[in-house]
């Protein structure tokens, strides 16, 4: 008797661990839990990812490249669509030759079109020679995706190496921060005050940007995004790679002339947030403690720290999408915890967002 009952309790764990196994390699565990999984690694570097609904399908887009930086030709923009999160397939692979497509956003255009941001950029040992901004746009139906072209940007701000980094649509016009680079320097910290420089810029087409006004944030601003609120007002995140390296929050009313700037308390990675409410903001962004994470932060609208949440992740990682739906909030992000670098998604249900 004894003997039958070892067998069955042999039989219990293989079936529980076999259940377990296939819970975290192809579905989300039930319930309202923090749940993550990994939904691609077939590049031999796959980062920097944006996450959307349109039409109804979640459409993740991400950079598959020989490494973190590569040379010519070495980036390629993959974009994946899925229903609920769960199957996920490819419907486009976006490449120019002798370029690096780095960091695709993904925003829906007054047309009802995705329209994919990113930098088309040209390495030579790890130092950018080339970069400017390029775009892609979806037909309709968000099967079919255009061959990437360069954007053109408004002379009054005399382009040189320059990334409109993401852009957010409000009230059918689209804006973008372009971050240039005036000197390129391995030692940044020997580069001037103002070798890299921030501008507001706006589009109704996704192909043309004109200036709107000038960010004065120093020490090396560069990537930045934009949320306007339900009242106009503008709110800006930016990283800051110099001086102190914190991020700053910038913020702005209609016609987004004059700004007004909050220093945070953390430095930024791959930054991006949305509003959770009338007074709180979430922020997905790398966070550089003694062990790197991608981390979910929940502040007030000055930025200051309220709650933190840190997701299965180490070393290169961070440059997280983020969405709500369903009352959970969905990030997309990627990290090379597990070895390889690749890309996850993670929900999170609303309440676990809750400051107590």
């Amino acid at each position: 008797m004894m003997m039958y009952k070892n067998v069955f309790k042999i039989l219990w764990v293989l079936l529980v661990s076999g259940a377990f196994s296939l819970a975290m390699a192809g579905s989300f565990p039930p319930g309202d839990s923090i749940a993550v999984k990994k939904i691609w690694d077939q590049g031999k570097h796959n980062a920097f990812t944006d996450l959307i609904r349109f039409n109804n399908q979640f459409y993740c887009a991400f950079r598959e490249g020989l490494s973190h930086v590569g040379g010519k030709n070495s980036g390629k923009i993959r974009i994946l669509k899925s229903k609920e999160g769960e199957q996920w397939e490819s419907v486009a692979l976006l490449e120019i030759e002798d370029l690096d497509l780095r960091d695709a956003k993904l925003s829906i255009t007054p047309r009802n079109q995705l329209m994919v941001t990113m930098a088309g950029a040209v390495f030579e040992e790890g130092l950018v020679q080339q970069l400017f901004p390029m775009v892609s746009f979806s037909d309709k139906s968000g099967q079919r995706f255009s061959q990437p072209e360069r954007a053109v940007i408004d002379p009054a701000v005399n382009p040189t190496k320059d990334w409109i980094w993401r852009v957010t649509w409000h009230k059918g016009v689209g804006y973008g921060i372009d971050y240039q680079l005036k000197e390129n320097g391995r030692d940044r910290s020997k580069l001037k005050k103002d070798a890299w420089l921030v501008y507001l810029l706006k589009t109704t087409d996704g192909k043309y940007f004109e200036k709107v006004s000038q960010l004065e944030v120093d020490s090396l601003p560069n990537e930045a995004t934009i949320r306007v609120d339900e009242k106009d007002n503008m709110y800006v995140l930016v990283r800051r790679e110099a001086g102190d390296r914190m991020g700053v929050l910038a913020h702005s009313n209609y016609p987004y002339q004059q700004w007004n700037y909050n220093k945070l308390s953390l430095r930024l990675g791959g930054p991006n947030f949305l509003f959770l409410n009338k007074n709180d903001i979430v922020m997905g962004t790398r966070l550089y403690e003694d062990k790197t994470t991608t981390g979910i932060l929940v502040t007030d609208r000055s930025g200051k720290v309220r709650k933190t949440i840190r997701l299965p992740s180490d070393g290169d990682t961070s440059y997280p999408g983020m969405l709500m739906y369903k009352n959970k909030l969905w990030v997309s992000y990627y990290s090379s915890h597990e070895g390889k670098s690749s890309i996850y998604l993670a929900q999170i249900p609303i309440r676990e967002l809750e400051v107590k």
